[in-house]
């Protein structure tokens, strides 16, 4: 994908992946579930990532069902782009636009996993931006607000802390990634793996 439009490459300019200084604790982390749970699984996701999609579509609505609905955990959603990483950004900030809370912000993620193929598919940064505003508008969003979401230079400081945090403390370099109350989980991205984990975890 050739990203050429310059806001994109704002929303991507700080971001630097793995290099940057270690960053924590990670701000803007988006949380649901239940908060003072002892059972805490973090995901380090990019929205352009097809095994991401994939986990989102088919475990992650189970887990939210059987085990972050019901209290049992809470579950943190942090910000680990990949190719094209400014895509990535702008996908996140515009899931974040207009100070949208967890629960919201939880929803827009998914519709943005479930459209990952057709924003990809516009094959240029204005065909991303478009998508995006496109999609904004869904959510009452005005094309100004998106835009500004996308070219925050904070948005990509703060992705960039959250990059280093996951590489410094986890060694990471793909996605999905999940931790378990700070322990990176190998081969636990399908249900019955992931499930089995959390309910050891939970007893």
């Amino acid at each position: 994908m050739n990203i050429s439009r310059r806001s994109l490459v704002l929303a991507g300019a700080a971001l630097a992946i793995p290099g940057g200084a270690y960053a924590t604790p990670v701000d803007g982390d988006m949380t649901i579930g239940a908060p003072d749970a002892r059972v805490r699984l973090v995901e380090y996701a990019s929205l352009t990532c097809p095994h991401c999609a994939a986990f989102h579509a088919d475990v992650f609505p189970r887990i939210k069902a059987e085990f972050i609905d019901t209290q049992r955990i809470s579950f943190t959603l942090r910000e680990f782009p990949t190719p094209p990483a400014p895509v990535s950004v702008a996908m996140f900030q515009t899931a974040r636009c207009g100070g949208a809370d967890a629960s919201t912000y939880f929803d827009r993620v998914g519709i943005l996993f479930q459209q990952q193929r057709a924003i990809l598919s516009t094959g240029t940064g204005q065909g991303v931006l478009d998508a995006l505003v496109a999609i904004g508008q869904t959510w009452g969003l005005s094309e100004d607000q998106v835009m500004s979401a996308v070219m925050d230079p904070s948005g990509a400081a703060r992705v960039q802390a959250t990059v280093n945090d996951g590489i410094e403390r986890f060694n990471l370099h793909s996605t999905p990634s999940l931790v378990l109350n700070e322990q990176l989980l190998s081969g636990a991205t399908t249900y019955v793996g992931l499930s089995d984990a959390l309910n050891a975890a939970v007893r």
